[in-house]
């Protein structure tokens, strides 16, 4: 399934409670369910005033549908073109 990069602005995020956190995982994965289609969380990242989210689903269409029933902005989605890490040198051709 198509992963995508979602900038959320919010301002103040990074002081956020880990009960305020709690909630609005709640309110995203009752915004997921209430889809439909395949549609996955895969993760979150929090910084000072935007958290980055990871998602995976069949298009950026569904992605803004989430945030819509959400209430969450979804100020930039970004398809994934390629995925890569420090693993990824293990297949490179020695130098």
């Amino acid at each position: 399934m198509p992963r995508f990069v979602i900038e959320r602005e919010i301002p103040g995020a990074g002081n956020l409670s880990q009960e305020e956190l709690a909630e609005i995982a709640q309110t995203s994965n009752e915004a997921v369910a209430s889809l439909g289609v395949p549609y996955t969380w895969v993760n979150s990242y929090v910084t000072d005033d935007k958290i980055y989210c990871v998602h995976e689903a069949e298009d950026a269409e569904t992605i803004l549908e989430h945030a819509r029933r959400g209430g969450f902005p979804a100020n930039n989605v970004s398809a994934v073109a390629n995925e890569f890490g420090p693993q990824t040198a293990a297949t490179a051709a020695p130098r």
